[in-house]
């Protein structure tokens, strides 16, 4: 693992425990905090996911590596609001909420990262 994927995967890490907290006390119903912590780990995987094929599209540009992560990013959340309502019936609000918040969160610190 490369020293700027294994930053980046601290950074996404952190704000999903930080976040993931916070949420909590706010979605308090039957199924909410299995939602939440099942969104932070689909949150990991997905931004990791994002920042290795930006890294690749990166090459061509900055637009290129923030559109394909944004893409990327788009295609999950539709992804997993389909596998959340339909398959797993988990309370929709919290764990579409807390998807989106921890993506938008972490893609917030991606510029930060995007010289390493």
């Amino acid at each position: 693992m490369s020293q700027a994927l294994a930053r980046y995967t601290a950074v996404v890490l952190g704000v999903v425990v930080v976040v993931g907290l916070l949420l909590s006390l706010a979605f308090r119903g039957p199924g909410d905090a299995t939602a939440i912590w099942l969104s932070g780990a689909v949150t990991v995987v997905v931004q990791l996911a994002a920042f290795a094929v930006g890294r690749v599209a990166g090459q061509a540009g900055l637009m290129a590596r923030m559109g394909a992560g944004a893409l990327i990013r788009f295609v999950a959340l539709a992804a997993y609001s389909l596998v959340v309502l339909l398959v797993l019936k988990l309370p929709p609000m919290a764990a579409l909420v807390s998807l989106a918040t921890f993506l938008f969160l972490s893609t917030l610190l991606d510029p930060l990262l995007i010289k390493s």
